[in-house]
């Protein structure tokens, strides 16, 4: 896993949530940062998915 952030910087994974719903093999995740200070909720983004060839919504997960 990474290291421990110092600042208030951290890095955070995004899933498709689209994907996990329908069921087909493998996942689609992209790993972006974000600060904890200015944004203390969940990311929500929108990003292409190639295994759905398609923008889809892509949460924050733990």
């Amino acid at each position: 896993m990474a290291k421990k952030a110092k600042g208030n910087r951290i890095q955070v994974i995004l899933e498709c949530t689209e994907h996990k719903e329908s069921g087909l093999p493998g996942t689609s995740r992209y790993i972006t940062t974000k600060n904890r200070k200015n944004t203390t909720a969940r990311m929500e983004l929108k990003k292409y998915n190639p295994i759905l060839k398609r923008m889809t919504v892509h949460k924050e997960i733990k």
